[in-house]
């Protein structure tokens, strides 16, 4: 849904990166090298970058 503020693992401040990642995927650079770019080494950090998915304009269709 959202990306959260720090890594659920390790507690790394993450939040920060996911608007340069998401710009720069999109743009068409390999995830891998951005990853690395960002300084996200940990496999936990990377994964909820990987892993997350965007959810919020589907979950707001049933706000009251």
């Amino acid at each position: 849904m959202i990306i959260p503020v720090r890594c659920y693992s390790c507690g790394k401040p993450i939040g920060h990166l996911w608007e340069e990642f998401e710009r720069r995927v999109k743009a068409g650079e390999d995830r891998k090298k951005v990853l690395d770019d960002l300084g996200l080494e940990r496999q936990c950090c990377r994964a909820i970058f990987l892993g997350h998915v965007e959810l919020i304009d589907e979950i707001a269709k049933f706000k009251r």
